[in-house]
């Protein structure tokens, strides 16, 4: 029900605001895998929200989790003071992190997240006397939210341009390459060479200069980006050589969209920090979270004097006892239906299939997937960009995807089943045909 007079208040975020308003699309409520219009039309939810709501809409476990928490205690300052939750919450998270990642800073958002993310690189480093490791390395088209520090080490240009002075990050080429990996099911063969650009950024700025890289697994708003085989891995090896902290941003990659609970144990490579959000709390209430390398919370606390704030930064925010519930409830869904294995099984191999039958549609170039996330990518034959017209006749169609230029990116709720799959592969191959046929 409307209940509004005019949408001229709300300014709204990444959206062309004039063409919204024009022709608006409005979604009054959610349940499972669909989303439901004002119009009383059904939409399969083919992006989980934006990439969060990893185990299906209108999950009252949550929402009852999250009102009993807001009778018992609200809210109470995270600055000096505790609460129970808080603390559960952190100790439950830690039996999903990788082995050695076993120390939580709550934030709000994804971008909260990566900005305590490059705090904490910074505190450690002050902290061991080597101050003078004050630079990032990013990646091309890599996202990490849009605070200042998230957009400096980001990779995508229309989020950086305009807002200038950056902090000093340099960046690492993406692994985007379809001429020799196009349809590549799962992770793609050719691109292992490109982490050897590390090598050289980090003698080029000289690696006692180096504080973090800071890259996605898989990037996400850049496009579904996946790395080569191999790669990861081999990042890791470099700044492990030159004492150079590797950073996985997995607030899209995290709790169950590759078939595990990071992209960490999916590929066997262990960062020193971990960037979580979206999933964590199915996407419910905001919360982010770091998960860091036990060494590095001992460095940065034993440093400071005794009754001392060892590390200043913090939100109002923080552990939000709401919040926390939520993520309790959630953690629980996943456990009991086992969520964050499924995309590793049958589901995933029929997703995979689905999306790689799409080879041959006119105007497709290329299908690409891993886990629970996939992208198929357009080219007009008049080089025009088609990728926004191609997610708005989704949308007319009864499905909501992402577009990403000329790239349709996918991240379907965990719960999606056949049926499901087989629409998103029909839309997309019906409007191909209906487009570029």
């Amino acid at each position: 029900m409307k209940n509004y007079q005019s949408m001229d208040h709300f300014w709204m975020p990444f959206t062309a605001n004039r063409a919204f308003k024009a022709a608006p699309r409005i979604i009054e409520r959610a349940e499972g895998v669909w989303l439901y219009n004002d119009k009383g039309e059904k939409i399969l939810d083919a992006t989980a929200g934006l990439w969060c709501v990893n185990a299906g809409h209108g999950r009252t476990r949550i929402a009852e989790a999250m009102a009993a928490q807001a009778v018992k205690l609200d809210y109470s300052s995270p600055f000096n003071l505790g609460h129970d939750i808080g603390f559960e919450f952190a100790e439950r998270l830690v039996k999903y992190t990788p082995e050695n990642l076993n120390r939580v800073f709550f934030a709000n958002s994804g971008s909260e997240a990566v900005e305590s993310a490059l705090k904490i690189a910074l505190a450690y480093q002050n902290a061991r006397g080597k101050k003078g490791k004050y630079r990032f390395i990013g990646r091309e088209k890599g996202y990490h939210g849009v605070n200042f520090g998230g957009i400096s080490v980001g990779g995508l240009t229309p989020n950086r341009k305009g807002f200038g002075p950056l902090l000093p990050v340099d960046h690492l080429p993406h692994t985007l390459d379809v001429e020799r990996n196009a349809f590549s099911q799962g992770l793609p063969e050719h691109g292992l060479e490109k982490a050897d650009q590390l090598e050289n950024l980090l003698q080029f700025h000289d690696p006692d200069s180096i504080a973090a890289v800071i890259v996605e697994p898989v990037s996400g708003a850049g496009g579904v980006v996946l790395p080569p085989i191999g790669y990861l891995k081999k990042l890791r090896e470099i700044c492990t050589r030159h004492d150079v902290l590797l950073i996985f941003d997995e607030v899209i990659t995290g709790w169950g969209r590759l078939g595990a609970p990071f992209a960490s144990q999916k590929f066997d490579v262990e960062p020193d920090m971990i960037t979580s959000a979206k999933g964590i709390t199915n996407g419910v209430a905001p919360l982010g979270a770091v998960f860091v390398r036990d060494e590095i919370y001992d460095t940065v606390v034993n440093a400071a004097p005794e009754n001392t704030i060892e590390f200043f930064h913090g939100y109002t925010y923080s552990a939000h006892p709401v919040s926390c519930a939520a993520g309790l409830a959630t953690l629980d869904i996943y456990e009991q239906e086992g969520l964050l294995e499924r995309a590793s099984g049958e589901i995933g191999e029929y997703w995979q299939a689905g999306l790689h039958s799409l080879k041959g549609e006119p105007g497709i170039v290329d299908a690409r997937n891993c886990g629970l996330i996939g992208a198929v990518q357009f080219a007009a034959p008049d080089g025009s960009l088609v990728g926004p017209k191609i997610m708005q006749r989704c949308y007319e169609k009864g499905l909501s995807v992402r577009a990403v230029g000329d790239i349709i990116a996918f991240s379907p709720p965990l719960i999606i089943e056949k049926p499901h799959i087989d629409q998103i592969v029909e839309t997309l191959s019906g409007i191909a045909r209906e487009m570029f046929g």
